[in-house]
């Protein structure tokens, strides 16, 4: 049976043995079990960790699956073993844990089905994180709005987030990423279920670690994600499951710019390569086209942004 108050933490463990003991202490009373889930890490897993705090379940993947699929092994147990909220903290204690109350809290209270750490909202925390990743951040989240539809909340790839069973059990595990693409896939399958999301604004912990990822592939790795992410929004919001006025501005718009735009490039370069003035009417023409549709593709983002799940 699940209880409202059965609040599991999972951990996804990589080489964070110098950290695991520390975050598994600092963990609150109001965590009723844990789970850390060893992703193949080449540093052991300390067995001193397991009497670190009152529950702790230690779990291993057969092979190095990546912090989001070590977060899904968490998950599948957490629902198997009836929890009601499940809490993800990372071992490299970058995350203050005595915000998991803040997190758990709309959600016990059914003001949200997920709640994440908002590091932007902490201006004197801001200045600690690493310039690239600061800058990253804010890009990343910018566009993460734009494919997730959840234009109303920021710092969407932070990592520190609670989330009901119930709004778990619904989710198709299969379509959320394995690795750092994990948090803006899991967003992009709880829009589809109209979960609302809390931003709770909380301080990250800059210590000095070095992260995994590498930054400057950062990019490459999430942009074509998001593109993709984008795309299947889009479709499946406005021309599988709903049709609206929204969809006709797309449909309309997305020509008219692409015509004008495409048409405009081409007769500047044959116009200048002549040498001579474009005619009156091919300007208009482009003109026009470019206008109307960016209006309408404007309208449609706005829809867009109006529709984005909030609570009432």
């Amino acid at each position: 049976m699940q209880n409202q108050n059965n609040i599991a933490v999972v951990i996804p463990y990589y080489n964070a043995s110098k950290h695991i003991v520390d975050v598994l202490n600092k963990l609150p009373d109001l965590v009723t079990k844990v789970y850390v889930i060893d992703d193949c890490s080449p540093e052991p897993f300390p067995e001193t960790a397991l009497n670190a705090f009152k529950n702790v379940e230690y779990l291993k993947n057969e092979k190095n699956l990546g912090v989001g699929g070590a977060t899904k092994t968490g998950f599948t147990k957490a629902i198997a073993d009836g929890m009601a909220i499940v809490v993800k903290v990372d071992a490299d204690d970058q995350m203050d844990t005595t915000y998991i109350k803040d997190l758990v809290k709309p959600l016990i209270e059914n003001r949200a089905s997920y709640a994440k750490g908002n590091r932007f909202r902490d201006f004197k925390a801001l200045r600690k994180m690493p310039f690239f990743r600061k800058v990253g951040n804010l890009g990343l989240s910018f566009l993460t709005k734009a494919a997730t539809g959840y234009w109303n909340n920021f710092d969407p790839t932070n990592g520190f987030f609670a989330i009901k069973t119930e709004t778990l059990k619904g989710l198709d595990f299969e379509a959320i990423a394995n690795r750092y693409y994990f948090e803006t896939s899991l967003i992009a399958q709880l829009y589809f279920q109209e979960a609302v999301i809390k931003d709770i604004p909380m301080p990250a912990v800059y210590n000095g670690e070095k992260s995994n990822m590498v930054v400057w592939k950062m990019p490459f790795v999430f942009l074509p994600q998001l593109i993709k992410t984008f795309v299947s929004r889009i479709y499946k919001s406005y021309f599988v499951y709903d049709f609206n006025m929204s969809s006709i501005y797309i449909l309309i718009g997305s020509p008219l710019f692409l015509f004008g735009l495409i048409y405009g490039v081409y007769n500047w370069w044959f116009y200048s390569s002549q040498d001579i003035f474009a005619p009156t009417g091919t300007i208009m023409l482009v003109t026009l086209t470019i206008i109307i549709g960016f209006q309408l593709l404007l309208q449609a983002i706005h829809y867009d942004i109006t529709k984005a799940p909030k609570a009432t």
